[in-house]
């Protein structure tokens, strides 16, 4: 009798292009799932898994060594999860119907093809380089690698530059202008919009611009650079251009580009894969691209929000580590999916926390949602125990009640608070469930009635219309369309003293039930005070009075005067 021959199944053959954040994870997940796979990745640098977002603070000096933020190399792959991880090796090219790769050495100029059952592209980012002259002189520097900071850091310390221009005033421009500074550099950053940190409300992102502005930043906002000036021994400054049509020249021995970036799809278009309406790859929950055994991971991936449930593409490394284990899993026989993201981020700003998540009120009213906005100015913890002041905007559908964004700016605490409405808008909460969540509180931690509790409180009593609100641009823009509003500060004397609401008339808290006669109930009425709880009460005073149309300056004369300041 014949045996029968016994036939070895052919292992998995998984291609990994990009070694950051997405393509390790994706090794790893799939690595944990099989043994028996190949997994091989390639990457055409020569760092990998490093921790872009500390780069600023290598150079700046609170990392001591780049090393620090590359703690794995391919040796550590091997011995922990059996991936061949080969740097300096870039793929040129992608063969979907062969399922072939085409790898190239750029050291010895080598070319050569390897064979794939799944194709992982994490080929992330490249830098938006603008259409500027000069901008390849010596001394301009892109903020992406381990490689660019380590450049930026021994042309700071050779050349003794004591000037640096930032173009760019989103996360990276900010980190790094921040870090520059405190290296002892004089720091201009450049903004073509109107604010720094453009993704955020108008009103919250003037915080910012002030934050930069008092630890000495020259903030040019609404300017661009239209040229970079340098000589033989590179850059000298650089010519600017307002939106008014002035210009302006700045002198700098360093140019950080940090002027966005944008998804590197050229592998996925060889491929064949389509592009999403972001402009990054199309993919979908479990990262599968429209080619078969073509994945796509990381910032190179299109995402879907949680709230709408449009695509959206806000490149992350939280995000990126998430999409590349779901598809590490995914592709060796699991069942994990991606859920959509917020765009939840932090950063700090000098002596500022600055976060946010979900909606901005600008991005819910283009969504097409009736918006309730708060304003919620509070200590992060109790003031005998160094509490500082805390702002919360939120943002709700005043329809369902439901919690749509946030943004969050204070010295300490934004962080904490931004989580936990991250976390309440995942998973659908009302406003109304704010108030019920059982927070931690210790003084040394937190006040009684946290901040978030106030923005739940706040905004479930405008949306049911037990305690209406209205922002400063909402009441300077009724006011300019004619509208005859009263309005009322309740403030102390001293208080009104230092600002006020313009045309507003002065009646203490405490003597508006006897003065009320002095107003007119058949007005539409606005109270305030300095951050909105003593407005609020006198907003009681008022309605239990009989007036019927009372609203809460959202954020009071605080709010009000950082709203004024927006003003050309």
């Amino acid at each position: 009798m014949t045996e029968n021959p016994v036939h070895e199944e052919r292992a998995l053959r998984i291609v990994v292009v990009g070694s950051v954040a997405a393509g390790t994870s994706a090794a790893a997940k799939a690595r944990r799932n099989t043994e028996s796979a190949r997994i091989t990745v390639y990457e055409r640098d020569h760092d990998i898994s490093y921790s872009g977002c500390g780069l600023p603070y290598f150079v700046g000096g609170e990392v001591e060594s780049v090393d620090r933020l590359t703690p794995r190399d391919p040796a550590w792959f091997a011995a922990r999860y059996g991936v061949e991880v080969r740097t300096g090796h870039e793929v040129v090219a992608v063969d979907a119907a062969a399922r072939t790769v085409t790898v190239r050495e750029p050291t010895t100029g080598r070319t050569f093809e390897d064979d794939y059952d799944e194709l992982v592209l994490a080929t992330g980012v490249r830098p938006v380089v603008p259409p500027i002259d000069g901008i390849d002189a010596p001394g301009v520097f892109p903020v992406r690698t381990p490689s660019d900071a380590r450049a930026i850091d021994a042309w700071i310390t050779e050349r003794g530059a004591r000037r640096a221009l930032v173009v760019g005033a989103g996360y990276i421009g900010l980190e790094m202008t921040e870090q520059l500074t405190s290296r002892g550099l004089e720091v201009t950053v450049v903004e073509t919009a109107e604010h720094a940190m453009p993704r955020m409300d108008p009103d919250m992102s003037a915080r910012v611009d002030a934050e930069l502005r008092r630890h000495g930043v020259d903030l040019r906002l609404s300017t661009t650079v239209a040229g970079v000036r340098a000589d033989d021994d590179g850059v000298t400054g650089a010519d600017l251009q307002g939106r008014d049509g002035t210009a302006d020249q700045v002198a700098a021995d360093l140019v950080i580009a940090s002027v966005g970036v944008r998804p590197n799809t050229e592998l996925a278009r060889q491929a064949g894969a389509e592009l999403g309406p972001t402009g990054a790859i199309a993919v979908d929950r479990r990262q599968r691209t429209s080619v078969e055994h073509v994945w796509a991971v990381g910032d190179v991936a299109e995402s879907f929000h949680v709230v709408t449930g449009d695509p959206v593409w806000v490149p992350l490394g939280s995000t990126a580590n998430k999409t590349g284990r779901i598809a590490g899993d995914a592709m060796t026989g699991g069942t994990l999916e991606h859920r959509g993201i917020l765009g939840t981020s932090v950063v700090r700003v000098f002596d500022l926390g600055v976060a946010q998540t979900g909606l901005t009120e600008q991005q819910a009213g283009a969504a097409g949602y009736d918006v309730e906005v708060l304003h919620n100015i509070k200590p992060d913890r109790p003031e005998y125990l160094g509490g500082r002041p805390l702002v919360i905007k939120a943002v709700a559908d005043r329809a369902s009640g439901r919690l749509l964004g946030a943004q969050a700016i204070g010295a300490s605490g934004a962080d904490k608070r931004i989580d936990i409405l991250a976390t309440a808008i995942t998973f659908g909460a009302d406003v109304a469930d704010l108030f019920h969540l059982d927070l931690a509180y210790s003084p040394t931690y937190a006040t009684t009635k946290d901040p978030v509790h106030y923005t739940g409180m706040a905004l479930t009593n405008a949306i049911h219309g037990q305690a209406p609100l209205i922002t400063p641009a909402e009441l300077d823009r009724r006011r300019h369309d004619g509208e005859q509003i009263q309005v009322v500060d309740v403030r102390s004397a001293k208080d009104r003293a230092r600002s006020a609401v313009p045309d507003s008339v002065h009646i203490p808290l405490a003597e508006l039930r006897t003065r009320a006669a002095e107003l007119d109930p058949a007005l539409p009425t606005v109270t305030y005070c300095n951050k909105g709880v003593t407005g609020n009460a006198g907003q009681n005073v008022l309605r239990n009075l009989g007036f019927t149309d009372v609203a809460n300056l959202s954020g009071g004369n605080q709010n009000y005067q950082a709203h004024a300041a927006l003003r050309p």
